[in-house]
């Protein structure tokens, strides 16, 4: 599939595949989604207390980076669990310019280290932040009420409607702890309707740049 680095509207860079028309993340702004889906809409609920993240969907680790700052910033302790298929290839993520957008070139090692680093490793990437890659498809997922927070950041249900199923979503409720959560981009009724089938108590929320409308799904009990 023919792929492109391309600029989005806010400066950030992501990947294009031409075959499908589906990037990697918003072409409104690729850091400006990641801030709003999954930092501001996720991860603010567990200020100051540990907390364990699943992110469906690796990619070019843009959201992983971006958490690492944040546990940086707030001193707080995040063990990540980042699960993709098809890794990005090396040159890609050379062509990544999220350090420099984010302003976070005394972290530049840090962002290469998440890339060569070991698949199916833990990591210590620093005090506060252990990082584990695993190339595993996400119907293989079989964790149990091992996250307290889940990046659904999958590929668009318009191109792979099969990772928007009941039966991925099942998977990732049982993935949660307890009043767990999950937030993604997506804001289609197909969706939601696949969340709330397996259990999920699911509102919606303003989206980020560029998308009107954003889901959040809790694992309440």
């Amino acid at each position: 599939m023919k792929r492109e680095i391309i600029k989005t509207l806010d400066g950030s860079t992501t990947i294009h595949l031409q075959d499908w028309d589906e990037c990697y993340h918003s072409k409104h702004g690729a850091i400006q989604e990641a801030k709003h889906v999954f930092i501001k809409n996720g991860l603010s609920l567990f200020e100051n207390n540990p907390v364990s993240i699943l992110e469906i969907g690796f990619g070019t680790g843009l959201n992983a980076f971006i958490t690492f700052l944040e546990s940086i910033q707030k001193n707080q302790i995040i063990d990540y669990v980042g699960v993709e298929a098809y890794p990005v290839d090396a040159s890609e993520v050379l062509a990544m310019n999220y350090v420099s957008e984010l302003e976070a070139l005394e972290f530049e090692n840090i962002f290469e280290e998440m890339h060569k680093c070991e698949w199916d490793k833990k990591i210590e990437i620093c005090s506060s932040f252990s990082l584990t890659k695993r190339k595993q498809f996400f119907h293989e997922i079989d964790d149990f009420e091992s996250f307290d927070l889940i990046y659904f950041d999958a590929f668009g249900y318009r191109v792979q409607p099969e990772l928007w199923s009941t039966e991925i979503f099942r998977k990732m409720y049982n993935s949660l702890k307890p009043n767990g959560v999950l937030v993604t981009y997506a804001a289609r009724g197909v969706v939601k309707r696949s969340m709330i089938e397996v259990g999920f108590t699911v509102e919606k929320l303003a989206g980020p740049p560029g998308k009107r409308e954003m889901f959040r799904a809790f694992k309440k009990v």
